[in-house]
C-alpha cells in the first residue's frame, strides 16, 4: 500500500496507470499533474485521480511514488523543478520509449534518499487521452525496467511487483542496450509510418482515400502524438540513424531485385521475413 502517487501527464496511459493503480488498492490517494486544466478536471470527475495540481512541487509534496508520462524530452525539466519537494524514500519512475543516457542524467538528479527506475510498458494505443485509458491496458504486455549500478533493489523489486500485478512480463535490459533494441522495433516503424503516408501526400493526398486494411494496419501508428514521437526521435537519434541506414540497404537491395526483375531472390528475401515475422506471433 502506497499512501500518495503522483502522475505527470494524465493521458492514456498515465490514466491508465492511475486505473490499474487503483483497481489493485495500491494507494490511497492519486494526484494527477499536467498543461491543461479542464483534462485534469475531466480525469477527477471521471474518478481517475483524486485531486491534480497544477504546480508541480505541489504535485510532488508527501508523493511516495512519482510516475513521468509526459514526453520524453521534458523528464529533466520535471525532475529539476520537483526535486526539492521529494521526500525521502519515494521512488520515481516513467513510462517513457527512450532510456539510454537519460536514465544516468534522472539518477544524478534525484536527491540523497530518492530512487529513479526507469520503466517502459510496451503498451497502449495509436489514439491518446484518458477516453481509452484502461486498468488492464498493461496486461499482457511487456515492460522493460532498466536498472544501473545505482539502482536501489528495495526500489527495484517494488516496482516489479507493480508491474507485475498489473499483467506484464517484466524484462531487466541496461539503458543502452534498450535504445538500441527499440530503435530499431519501435522507433524506426513509427518513422516509416510517418514517411509512408507523407510519400502518398507528396503525390496525391486523394489517393489515401483508396487504402485498404493492409495500409491502414502499416500506417496505424503515425496516428500516434507528433509531439511524443518528436522527442524519442531526437533523444534516441543516433540509434535510430544507423537503424534507418540498414532499413536503406534493404530497400537497396529490393530495388535492384526489381530492376533485374529478379523474381528468385524477391520472394527469397520476402520468405525471409515472413519467417521472422511469423517468429513474433499474431500481435
Amino acid at each position: 500500500m502506497i499512501d500518495k502517487v503522483t502522475i505527470f501527464g494524465v493521458g492514456l496511459i498515465g490514466a491508465s496507470f492511475a486505473l490499474a493503480m487503483k483497481k489493485h488498492k495500491f494507494c490511497s490517494h492519486l494526484t494527477g499533474h499536467g498543461r491543461r486544466l479542464e483534462n485534469l478536471q475531466r480525469a477527477k470527475e471521471m474518478g481517475i485521480i483524486d485531486s491534480f495540481e497544477l504546480d508541480p512541487v505541489k504535485a510532488c509534496n508527501g508523493s511516495d511514488l512519482v510516475l513521468l508520462a509526459t514526453p520524453v524530452g521534458s523528464f529533466i525539466d520535471i525532475a529539476k523543478r520537483i526535486r526539492s519537494s521529494l521526500k525521502k524514500g519515494a521512488l520515481v519512475t516513467d513510462v517513457g520509449s527512450v532510456k539510454g543516457r537519460l536514465v544516468w542524467d534522472m539518477e544524478a538528479l534525484m536527491p540523497e534518499g530518492v530512487y529513479f527506475v526507469g520503466s517502459h510498458p510496451i503498451a497502449g494505443s495509436s489514439r491518446s487521452g484518458i477516453d481509452t485509458a484502461s486498468a488492464d491496458i498493461f496486461r499482457g504486455a511487456k515492460c522493460i525496467l532498466t536498472p544501473t549500478e545505482k539502482t536501489s533493489g528495495n526500489a527495484l523489486e517494488k516496482l516489479i511487483h507493480i508491474w507485475k500485478t498489473f499483467g506484464c512480463t517484466v524484462e531487466l535490459i541496461n539503458p543502452d542496450e534498450h535504445d538500441r533494441i527499440y530503435a530499431m522495433v519501435s522507433h524506426l516503424p513509427h518513422l516509416l509510418a510517418y514517411a509512408i503516408v507523407n510519400a502518398v501526400g507528396d503525390v496525391d493526398g486523394s489517393y489515401l482515400k483508396f487504402a485498404g486494411q493492409g495500409f491502414m494496419g502499416t500506417t496505424r501508428i503515425a496516428l500516434s502524438s507528433p509531439e511524443l514521437w518528436r522527442d524519442i526521435c531526437i533523444l534516441n537519434k543516433d540509434n535510430l540513424l544507423k537503424s534507418i541506414e540498414i532499413f536503406k540497404n534493404n530497400l537497396e537491395r529490393l530495388s535492384q531485385y526489381l530492376r533485374a526483375s529478379d523474381f528468385e531472390s524477391l520472394e527469397r528475401e520476402f520468405k525471409r521475413a515472413r519467417t521472422l515475422r511469423e517468429g513474433i506471433g499474431q500481435n
